[in-house]
């Protein structure tokens, strides 16, 4: 989760989609080049051991745009696939 929230402050799309897992990445990702990301807190993971075929991080995404202050609070589903992980997408979030 930290190698792809970096991955969006660099907006390096090349590791973003290798990072994503194939049956939910979207062919072109946006940046919005007026975001100034401020920082990541993961609040919880599970399930992220060898052994496991699917994760769960929650996360804190905070970002200004044009000075006003966003964050973004997800649960995100990962999968293990050729042992690599990849991001599946949202299990809840809400946006502010």
């Amino acid at each position: 989760m930290r190698s792809r929230y970096t991955a969006f402050v660099l907006e390096d799309e090349t590791y973003l989609q290798a990072t994503w897992d194939p049956s939910t990445c979207p062919e072109q990702i946006e940046f919005d080049p007026r975001t100034r990301w401020l920082g990541l807190k993961i609040k919880s993971s599970s399930n992220g051991k060898p052994s496991c075929e699917f994760a769960e991080v929650e996360f804190v995404a905070r970002y200004k745009i044009d000075g006003r202050a966003h964050r973004i609070h997800e649960n995100s589903r990962f999968v293990k696939r050729h042992g690599r992980w990849g991001y599946l997408g949202p299990i809840t979030s809400d946006t502010n």
